[in-house]
């Protein structure tokens, strides 16, 4: 009986986290440490704690961040109110915020400003959720499911904007974006589609695996929005999927009367988490067989390590 490993592409860094690592690198080279992070600059445990060795740190407290001190907004972006106060203490800052983040935030902020309420897709306590609702907290409600929307049925007459997170799962926000159309069918649209194009292109990738699965192995961290949804897309195919930071939290059990296994990782992830994966698997006898592509990537992000 042979043992294979089938392994999707795209799965790497997406643009926007490759953009903000090398920020938080470059700004390490070129003013030393300490330099503070607002929040985890990525969702991955593996980056964090490198850059911790290299003298980062990440801090969401200001009160904690001495007067004079480097800051960068991570990758998820701060709300008005702290970029205000990270000036009024004479901090020095570095903007790594995603620029697809930004553009539903400017959204938000366009939409209130002509008038609008909005209903935002996405988990109330994610950092992204959190600066949509604190750009305007009197006009912006958050909902994750059915339930949510429901409960906003005083709504009705007011002007109605929709926007998402950018890290959701397409079939549930798809499906709940209908929902809340036939709800509030005159509620105003993005222009353009708010969930990331390497969320969509991952997901679409492991959705395709899903045809020919025994088990479904995800690098990721439980922290991250990208890594649980493609953990779920598995789980709702009935198919048996696992959620690990590293090769260590393979779980050799999981090996028993199995013949084929697939390995994705989210896009947080990098490249060598994923192929430390492949050489433990390969040590205990597995064969790599076969990558499946299904869309090219080559979006770049430009950055500057100017502070402000």
């Amino acid at each position: 009986m042979s043992f294979n490993i089938y392994l999707a592409s795209p799965r790497w860094y997406c643009a926007w986290v490759d953009r903000a690592i090398q920020i938080l690198d470059g700004a390490l080279k070129k003013y030393g440490s300490p330099i503070y992070v607002n929040h985890e600059i990525i969702h991955n445990k593996y980056i964090v704690n490198f850059f911790e060795k290299r003298g980062a740190i990440f801090e969401e407290n200001l009160d904690n961040i001495p007067k004079g001190s480097i800051i960068i907004f991570s990758a998820h972006g701060v709300w008005p109110d702290f970029r205000a106060e990270v000036k009024e203490r004479w901090l020095k800052y570095i903007d790594a915020t995603c620029p697809l983040v930004t553009k539903v935030h400017t959204e938000a902020k366009h939409f209130v400003k002509d008038g609008y309420e909005i209903i935002y897709i996405g988990k109330k306590n994610h950092q992204e959720a959190i600066w949509v609702k604190n750009e305007n907290p009197n006009k912006t409600y958050v909902v994750y499911n059915k339930d949510d929307v429901d409960n906003l049925s005083w709504l009705e007459w007011k002007k109605l904007a929709l926007l998402t997170q950018t890290t959701l799962s397409v079939d549930d926000t798809t499906a709940l974006i209908e929902y809340i159309k036939e709800l509030y069918p005159d509620i105003d649209l993005p222009r353009a589609k708010d969930i990331c194009y390497a969320t969509t292109n991952r997901q679409a990738a492991v959705k395709e695996m899903t045809q020919y699965i025994d088990t479904l192995l995800i690098v990721g961290s439980e922290s991250s929005s990208n890594s649980n949804k493609l953990r779920d897309i598995g789980e709702k195919k009935w198919i048996n999927s696992y959620l690990i930071d590293t090769f260590e939290d393979i779980d050799e059990s999981i090996f028993d009367n199995l013949e084929n296994i697939w390995v994705s990782s989210w896009a947080s992830g990098p490249e060598k988490l994923v192929q430390e994966v492949l050489e433990y698997l390969k040590s205990k006898g597995w064969i790599m067989k076969d990558e499946l592509k299904t869309i090219e990537e080559n979006m770049v992000f430009a950055y500057n390590l100017e502070l402000k």
